[in-house]
């Protein structure tokens, strides 16, 4: 019991600490599409406008994913479960987050895939070229470019998304403690 509490504790303060810094995201994509609309309407269009705004939504919404689960302020049928008490919510809470977890792995080993392929790696088994990347036994090959006229790397982003997607792993893993917590009424 002593490591789920230690567990909950430090995902619960990195996802809030990290989660309040995404909230300023917003203010930085509001600045590029600003500046966006100004570019075209009295320069020459700037190429890179909007794939920076798409990368930035991309990364407020993955990195501040964890924090809005760890909120509650995901979106929810609330047909029936605004009605149900605290210990049935913690029940079918504890039941649906097992299959967040399996979505949240299947999502993770397709991102690991995706960042190797990005990295120029075209062959089977992503884990072994990030060990091999450690070793010096695999080098980065050539790296994947956005098919765009501006054509920025696509590695950054590929491997920003697996970390909110493991972020958002291990707080739906501190959410489930919680939940059993709560079932077996056992306080954190």
């Amino acid at each position: 019991m002593r490591f789920a509490r230690a567990y909950v504790r430090y995902v619960d303060a990195v996802n809030r600490r990290i989660g309040r810094i995404m909230m300023y995201g917003i203010f930085a994509m509001v600045a590029i599409l600003l500046w966006s609309s100004i570019s075209k309407t009295f320069f020459a269009p700037s190429l890179w406008t909007l794939e920076i705004a798409q990368f930035a939504m991309v990364a407020y919404y993955i990195m501040g994913g964890p924090y809005s689960i760890q909120l509650g302020s995901n979106v929810r049928m609330d047909l029936f479960y605004g009605e149900w008490s605290d210990m049935r919510k913690a029940q079918v809470d504890a039941i649906t987050i097992l299959f967040l977890l399996f979505y949240l792995s299947v999502l993770l080993y397709g991102g690991i895939g995706s960042t190797a392929y990005s990295l120029g790696h075209f062959k089977d088994q992503p884990f072994s070229f990030f060990g091999g990347l450690f070793t010096g036994s695999e080098s980065v090959g050539r790296l994947e470019r956005s098919p765009t006229a501006w054509r920025p790397y696509l590695w950054p982003i590929k491997l920003l998304m697996c970390f909110g997607i493991f972020l958002m792993l291990l707080q739906a893993i501190s959410e489930l403690i919680k939940d059993v917590a709560k079932i077996r009424k056992v306080a954190l």
